[in-house]
């Protein structure tokens, strides 16, 4: 008989019909009642026990993705129990201060992580009538973005990298230094497919705020198994949900790397033999990054917001790469990272004109931060992209051929990246001390310049026509 009459006080029904493991797959026939994205229990001969998730149920056959994956498992010697209900975790404050792998199990030598209610890691989609838009912002510290790309409460804001550049350090700087001027506030920090060293620097990093009971940290390592990878990220968001509308907090996810994340989704769909699309990553790829992404914002009546960062590594530097690509088209903005900054020595190595948050002007300005900043960041731009063309045109023609505005625009251009954006890894900058530097920069150029800028912030200033 493939399944077992008597059912557990939790439902599970246990069929012994695993027809084929395939890589993390298991594939079991003549299932009745099953429906996709079921939690399953697999039971070996030896009493251990390892869990999976129905991804495709056919005609009574169900293909389930093993999170252990599959090796030692004999296919004959095996039951598979289906719960009837999808995969749930604990969720509430008991997550805070915990370290734990990719599954939600401690790694910190504690108890497991219990919780007063679970809920299904796929999570639930946010009424849209519901739906606050992003305001207010999450300061990280950091004045390359405190300034420019402001950080915006409910906002989804990737950071794209590329091997060799520290983005992995950025991510722990911004975790360890955000803060919501004053509020409820914590991290829940996902790392998928690092390294052990990787994964040591980030506890070692973001070792104060777990101190604080501010942070949750998920780490899947590089060999862990593929399909833990997918489930990381999940974990994550549902944890921050309950942590934001629950106990009215407010969250940031940072999700580092999403390359990972692409990767091992489409090592599982070629696992299921399914047709692929761009450079063999699942057709569902878009949607895929959407279902997590989009887990971000804030609803009416209910106290506490989920700000997203995902971080992913560009191969090759290619931004038209499928995950960097469709990320662009999910997220609101990006913060870019330059080799040619990082070359200079400029850490965190930020390309400002490729770099853009859509909401900064929800979560920035009079009432919010200050009422120069708006107009500070946007004369800071357009003085960066003279400044480039100028640049470029010294290339050619020599400083000695250049008209003495233009020269200023070149000493613009070291004040922005010297001044301005450099800082140390562990330095936190208020905002106040990010746009006074800011001023400090803009000063180097002549009052005539500064058009963009209000005459009331200029004469608070002191900007004169000599710089």
């Amino acid at each position: 008989m493939n399944s077992t009459d008597d059912r557990s006080d939790w439902g599970r029904v246990e069929y012994t019909s695993v027809r084929e493991l395939r890589g993390p797959l298991a594939v079991v026939d003549k299932v009745e009642g099953v429906g996709w994205d079921e939690f399953v229990l697999f039971t070996l001969d030896s009493g251990e026990q390892r869990h999976g998730v129905v991804l495709e149920v056919d005609r009574g056959t169900a293909v389930v993705q093993v999170l252990e994956d599959t090796a030692g498992i004999d296919p004959e010697r095996i039951r598979a129990g289906f719960t009837g209900a999808p995969l749930r975790v604990p969720v509430g404050p008991g997550w805070l201060g915990r370290v734990c792998n990719g599954r939600g199990e401690p790694l910190d030598g504690g108890p497991p992580v219990f919780g007063a209610a679970a809920s299904a890691v796929g999570g639930r989609p946010i009424n849209p009538v519901r739906r606050e838009p992003p305001a207010e912002p999450v300061l990280t510290g950091i004045s390359a973005i405190d300034a420019l790309t402001t950080l915006v409460r409910g906002q989804k804001l990737a950071v794209f990298s590329a091997a060799g550049l520290p983005h992995l350090e950025l991510a722990a700087q911004i975790a360890a230094q955000s803060t919501a001027g004053g509020e409820p506030f914590c991290v829940v920090f996902a790392a998928m497919g690092v390294t052990h060293a990787d994964a040591d620097f980030v506890r070692d990093a973001l070792e104060g705020r777990s101190a604080a009971g501010e942070l949750v940290l998920l780490l899947n390592t590089a060999d862990d198994p593929v399909i833990e990878r997918i489930l990381t990220p999940r974990i994550a968001l549902t944890v921050a949900e309950q942590l934001a509308f629950g106990e009215g907090r407010h969250v940031l996810v940072v999700m580092t790397d999403m390359t990972s994340y692409a990767e091992a989704l489409r090592e599982v769909s070629a696992a299921r033999g399914e047709i692929p699309a761009r450079r063999a990553y699942p057709g569902y790829l878009y949607s895929d990054l959407a279902s997590l992404y989009e887990r971000c914002g804030r609803i009416r009546g209910l106290p506490g917001s989920v700000t997203v960062l995902p971080l992913l590594t560009m191969p090759a530097g290619d931004i038209t790469h499928p995950v960097p690509d469709l990320t662009g088209y999910i997220t609101e903005g990006q913060i870019v990272l330059s080799r040619e900054m990082h070359a200079k020595g400029v850490y965190p190595p930020v390309d400002a004109l490729s770099s853009l948050s859509r909401l900064m002007r929800k979560g920035a300005g009079p009432g919010r931060t200050r009422d120069d900043h708006l107009d500070v960041a946007a004369q800071l731009l357009a003085a960066l992209a003279r400044a480039r063309q100028i640049k470029e045109l010294a290339d050619l023609v020599g400083q000695a051929a250049l008209s003495p505005t233009d020269r200023r625009y070149l000493d613009f251009d070291e004040a922005f990246a010297r001044g301005l954006m450099a800082q140390q890894r562990d330095e936190l900058r208020t905002l106040e001390q990010t746009l006074e530097r800011a001023w400090q920069v803009l000063l180097t150029l002549p009052r005539s310049q500064l058009a963009m800028l209000p005459a009331e912030f200029l004469d608070a200033h002191g900007a004169t026509e000599s710089g």
